[in-house]
This record gives C-alpha cells, sequence and structure tokens, in this order.
C-alpha cells in the first residue's frame, strides 16, 4: 500500500454544498472517500439551513445514508464563538453529531477577545467531552483567529485535551504563515487536515480573499500554494478533508466527477510528498 492510499480520505461539504446531507454520504460513497463531512450548521446567513440538528426526517434519512453506505463522518460544521455565543446552545447541534458518529467539530474564532475566546472554547470542550467529540479551531485571516500561531495559542490556554487546530492550505498561505510555525506545534493538535489549492498570488482585498476561499478554490497540484511543503510539516498519519468549493466547475459538472477527480488530484500530490520524504 502507497503512502497515498493509506491515508483516510474525506469529502467536505463547501465541496458540494449543493447537495442535503444524506446526498454528501452518497456522493462520498460513490466516489471512493471513507469518510464525509458535514455542515449541520449553515457558515453565512445566506447559505441554506438544512433541517437536521434534533429529531427530524433529515436527521434519520442522513443516519440511513451512513449505515447504508459504510461513510463515516469526520467532522461536523460550523461552530463561531462570537461576544455574544451562548455556548450551552450548541448543545443539541453537537448530540447530533454525536449521533453521527463523527470525531471533529470545526470551530471559527469571532470574537476579538482572545481571552473569551479561550474561556468559551473551554466551555465547548466540557460539552464536547462525554459525546466522544474533538472542538478544533481552525484560524482564517479574516477572523478574530488569523493565523496558527494564534490558534495554537488559544487552544494551549483552554488546557482542554479534547481540543486541536485544523490547517487548511488556503487560509495557512493567506495568513503568511510558515513551515517553521507549522512544525513547532505539537503534534497532537492536529487531528486531520483540509485539502485544496489556490493561486500563489495573494489576494489583496478582502472580497477577493473571501471568494477564493468560499467559492473559487483550486483542484490540489494546480495552484500555487506548498501543498508538500505543509503536508511533510503535519504528521503523516492526517486524514485529509478534501475542501475545494467549485463554484465555476459546479455549474457543469456533477458532484460525484467533481469528488473523483479532487480525490485523485489528493492522492498524486500526497504520493509526491511521500516521495519526497523517502528520498530526504
Amino acid at each position: 500500500m502507497t503512502q497515498a492510499h493509506a491515508r483516510a480520505m474525506s469529502l467536505s461539504a463547501l465541496t458540494v454544498l449543493e447537495l442535503t446531507p444524506p446526498q454528501m454520504v452518497q456522493c462520498a460513497a460513490d466516489a471512493g472517500y471513507d469518510f464525509v463531512g458535514l455542515r449541520l450548521l449553515p457558515a453565512t446567513d445566506h447559505e441554506v439551513r438544512h433541517e437536521i440538528v434534533g429529531d427530524t426526517p433529515l436527521k434519520r434519512e442522513t443516519l440511513a445514508a451512513l449505515k447504508g453506505t459504510g461513510v463515516r463522518v469526520l467532522d461536523v460544521e460550523i461552530l463561531r464563538l462570537r461576544p455574544d455565543t451562548d455556548v450551552a446552545s450548541y448543545e443539541p447541534m453537537l448530540a447530533t453529531a454525536a449521533e453521527f458518529g463523527a470525531q471533529y467539530v470545526l470551530v471559527a474564532g469571532n470574537d476579538p477577545d482572545e481571552a473569551r475566546t479561550v474561556e468559551r472554547l473551554g466551555q465547548l470542550c466540557d460539552i464536547a467531552a462525554p459525546l466522544g467529540l474533538t472542538p478544533s479551531l481552525e484560524p482564517m485571516p479574516w477572523t478574530d483567529v488569523k493565523n496558527i500561531t494564534q490558534a495554537a495559542r488559544i487552544v494551549n490556554a483552554t488546557g482542554k485535551r479534547n481540543t486541536g487546530l485544523i490547517i487548511d492550505p488556503i487560509h495557512f498561505d493567506r495568513a503568511a504563515s510558515s513551515l517553521d510555525e507549522l512544525r513547532a506545534l505539537p503534534r497532537e493538535y492536529f487531528g486531520y487536515v483540509q485539502f485544496c489549492d489556490a493561486p500563489a498570488e495573494r489576494p489583496t482585498d478582502l472580497d477577493t480573499l473571501l471568494f477564493q476561499a468560499r467559492c473559487e478554490r483550486l483542484v490540489p497540484g494546480e495552484g500555487g500554494l506548498d501543498l508538500v511543503g505543509i503536508l511533510r510539516a503535519l504528521p503523516e498519519h492526517l486524514p485529509v478533508s478534501i475542501e475545494v468549493p467549485t463554484q465555476h466547475w459546479a455549474k457543469t459538472t456533477s458532484a460525484v466527477v467533481r469528488a473523483r477527480r479532487l480525490r485523485e488530484a489528493t492522492l498524486a500530490v500526497i504520493e509526491r510528498a511521500s516521495s519526497v520524504s523517502r528520498a530526504s
């Protein structure tokens, strides 16, 4: 078995956001993925909200799809820690995530008060721990947790064992984070890694930054991000969650065809990273 195929692969919700959660599960199965990521709460006010939290028909349909395909849930999205966040209000979402067998919960920091973010992430971890969930902080340059160094500081300050970091190559690059920073972080902070590509040139305005990240990423290996470097700076065993929203491509190509192509391209990049490691 090659190093590339030794990695578990997950289909992120954002890659196929036009689908419902049970359709995402089926798409992941048809495209050869081990895992799927599900968006239980919308990321923006403009996004479709699926009635999947709690005892709903859509939740039961999703559970049936998971059982029928054998696909497992790697992570669920998205919890935002804002100044007015009531952490307890996320309990129903976390309970639903646990029913799906999810391992990780993606958390965004949208509060300029770092101490409060630490406190609330810690509270979230306390609620999540009995459910077997790991709330993980994803730094994004337009949020209040902008880079991996700041995110690691927050994770460390919680003092909780069931938390960590999510590295997304586009956010890592756009925040101007370095591989040395990444290599210096505790290995136990990482449960999985997101994967995508993007143009090498960094956007100079917020609108372009957001558009690239949310709507038009590139197939891994077809952009200018140092994906091989990022992989080599992280633990080798991490599952890979492919998160490549492609608004233009999605208008002409089915979700399953896109998912297959992205999986093949990702495996090729992982194999390159493994080859570099063997040669060094």
